[in-house]
């Protein structure tokens, strides 16, 4: 029985291609109890491993959390699956809002602590007394009032590309980060303030809806479906669009296009730019944001020392590699200390006082 993928994204995209169907990207979350994560895991990749089904998906004792992609014309079957499991039937299902056939090149279902990383104690507070969801109508009305507090629950390099108009965007690396920093800074509107959270399909503010209401924050709020949900309830009702630029997305894809406005720059020439890419020298890797220009200039590189690296033979390059792993810059996604126009620090608090 075959529990692993077993082909290279190479042979996998090529494949894609010449099966020459359509693939839907799509995504989903629930958390509920899982008494057997790795029995739960395998069944799942046995069935979706026949659909078609690639992606990512996580699985623990918590719940599940899944960003995949699988033929259109395989729909159906994958919904008809999911209602099978009780905790799955008729769950929401975040349509991407740009399609990529190429947008996940093998299945991964992996067994993890957390569905999602947020260094919480769960047995501290109730994780089921969560914020009011609202749609994307009920949103626009709360975060144009005076007394709301929007807050990004994305990490800084998702929201540079794109967030909600007067949102406050944490100036964090990951999720875990966010929460201590948020509930300090805004301590003192715990009474008097709305607090309205959004994430990219919803999952984070799950958990840290329930977290800032422990906390003793009184009217707590989650945008329902994240970023995903709401393009697609203003697109289909023509409501106001109140997001400017691009949907960062954790495939290959690495965007959606939400608005026209181009909010980021260039981190190594500083003109306009919101385009998100690993740095072409595989001994890198590094995320940032590059322009055609200097895509062009720097061959894909993030630096004139990996630039050259990239131009030597591949056997030349897997032997500089060779036992070293990649550079800790990967990590910095965006901050790396050689990227000149490198996003700019943010403070909640100044932003408030504002």
């Amino acid at each position: 029985m075959q529990l692993y993928n077993k082909l290279s994204a190479k042979e996998r995209a090529e494949l894609i291609e010449k099966a020459g169907k359509d693939r839907l990207t799509l995504s989903f979350y629930q958390y509920a109890k899982i008494e057997n994560p790795t029995e739960f895991r395998n069944q799942l990749f046995v069935v979706w491993n026949k659909l078609d089904v690639l992606g990512r998906i996580y699985v623990a004792h918590e719940g599940i959390n899944g960003q995949l992609s699988l033929p259109a014309d395989r729909f159906n079957a994958f919904k008809t699956h999911l209602d099978t499991i009780p905790f799955l039937k008729d769950i929401r299902l975040n349509i991407a809002v740009e399609q990529d056939n190429m947008s996940f090149l093998k299945l991964k279902v992996k067994v993890r602590d957390k569905i999602v990383a947020d260094g919480l104690n769960d047995d501290t507070f109730d994780v089921t007394n969560k914020g009011v969801h609202v749609g994307a109508q009920q949103f626009n009305e709360l975060i144009e009032d005076e007394n709301t507090i929007l807050v990004d629950m994305r990490n800084h390099y998702e929201s540079e590309i794109g967030h909600f108009k007067n949102a406050i965007t944490p100036d964090v690396d990951t999720f875990r980060e966010s929460l201590p920093i948020i509930e300090d800074d805004l301590k003192e509107f715990k009474e008097n303030k709305n607090l309205v959270m959004y994430c990219t399909g919803g999952i984070r503010c799950e958990k840290a809806s329930a977290y800032f209401k422990h906390k003793g924050f009184k009217n707590v709020f989650q945008l329902e479906g994240g970023i995903i949900e709401y393009t697609r309830q203003v697109n289909e009702s023509q409501l106001d669009n109140k997001f400017i630029g691009k949907n960062f997305v954790f495939d290959e894809r690495r965007s959606e296009r939400i608005s026209d406005d181009v909010i980021a720059r260039c981190h190594q020439c500083g003109a306009p730019a919101d385009t998100h890419v690993n740095c072409a020298n595989d001994a890198c890797h590094l995320l940032f944001i590059q322009c055609d220009a200097c895509k062009e200039e720097m061959d894909g590189c993030c630096s004139s020392n990996c630039k050259e690296v990239h131009s030597l033979p591949q056997d030349e390059q897997k032997a500089l590699r060779r036992g070293q792993g990649n550079s800790n810059d990967i990590f910095k996604k965006g901050r790396a200390d050689h990227l000149p126009y490198k996003k700019d620090l943010r403070n909640i608090f100044e932003i408030l006082k504002k």
